[in-house]
């Protein structure tokens, strides 16, 4: 099977993970070949040259709706003459939709990657009705952008677990970091405004005040420097800045959480969250988005209502306070990971 994949750029984002992993595990599968379009050369993902894709860099030229991308879309699909185009966002979309047509080629449209639903509506309506199939990566965010129904679907992220197999040693992180607590606790997403990172640091300058165990990692490319300044801690509320070997720090982690603002945003599957759970790490994370479908309240992690640091600061004293139930948290986190998002499930159902 041939399939013609466009996207934007492969910086590093949600969605752009995601496209990386589902290329990858058709790689390892065989039988795929595969080229990627892109608007940007902007490869975060470097990994993605393993797979030996072949890559089209189709910039634009005048504007960021810029009509030539039409044209020239085309005559790449015209000559790889692809079984499926798969489009990853709402321009890119747009700009196929002709290609589908001159070409008679269906086209799988995975722009809805989170739960609440941006710009564009006008194309986003455009790209609905003419998109042969629609899926996004949770139930929450179909509904939210209102898919239709009879050609929608939601395929869970696939998780490779050959990422966590060789794993620097939790002395090496330690050592490297100059973490002594015995528990370490850690945020990771990007300094944006919708991470909600104030509710965390709150959270952290609580319980910093009462315990004398723990270490806060902030860990994520952008400014943190005003939430720096409001941490109480400095020696026990770190941040990081942007990591490379996240996996590692990960596994140093009693727990890993994820707030989000869930006044402008809405997360899909959150990969640090998957990542987390794959280490067998309990999860707290906002009750909002797509969460829920990953976290199960009291099974392998806890769901908290939006900005509530007092509710995260108490759920982190239960996890830490009673290491049985970390345990059975972390096991479950795991096995949930295995069962329900696994490479070959994924790459299967897209």
């Amino acid at each position: 099977m041939k399939i013609l994949f466009f996207i934007e750029s492969l910086r590093s984002g949600g969605r752009e993970r995601r496209l990386c992993e589902l290329i990858k595990g058709l790689h390892q599968a065989g039988n795929y070949k595969m080229e990627l379009i892109l608007t940007e050369k902007d490869i975060h993902y470097k990994d993605i040259f393993e797979t030996e894709i072949k890559l089209h860099f189709v910039p634009r030229l005048f504007l960021k709706k810029d009509p030539t991308v039409f044209y020239r879309i085309f005559a790449i699909a015209r000559r790889f003459k692809p079984d499926i185009i798969h489009t990853w966002s709402t321009m890119t979309t747009f700009y196929a939709l002709p290609t589908k047509a001159l070409l008679n080629t269906p086209l799988i449209d995975s722009e809805i990657s989170n739960t609440k639903p941006m710009y564009l509506p006008l194309f986003r309506k455009i790209n609905f009705k003419f998109a042969d199939k629609i899926t996004s990566n949770t139930i929450a965010g179909l509904k939210a952008y209102e898919a239709p129904t009879r050609k929608s679907s939601a395929i869970h992220n696939g998780f490779d677990f050959r990422r966590i197999a060789e794993l620097a040693s939790p002395s090496t992180v330690r050592q490297r970091f100059n973490i002594t607590t015995p528990h370490v606790i850690a945020m990771v997403g990007t300094f944006y405004p919708q991470k909600d990172y104030l509710t965390y640091i709150n959270a952290a300058n609580e319980l910093v005040k009462k315990r004398e165990d723990v270490t806060f990692l902030c860990i994520g490319a952008g400014d943190y420097s005003a939430l720096e300044a409001i941490s109480t801690n400095k020696k026990k509320i770190r941040f990081l800045g942007k990591q490379n070997d996240i996996e590692s720090i990960m596994n140093i982690c009693d727990i890993g959480v994820l707030t989000t603002n869930s006044n402008i945003h809405g997360e899909g599957i959150s990969n640090a969250l998957l990542e987390f759970c794959s280490l067998g790490v309990p999860v707290i994370a906002t009750d909002f988005g797509g969460s829920p479908e990953l976290i199960k309240n009291s099974i392998n992690g806890y769901l908290i209502p939006p900005f509530n640091f007092k509710q995260l600061a108490a759920k982190i004293q239960i996890i830490l306070s009673e290491k049985k139930e970390q345990k059975r948290m972390g096991l479950a986190a795991k096995q949930i990971v295995e069962n329900q998002f696994g490479m070959d499930l994924w790459c299967k159902n897209s």
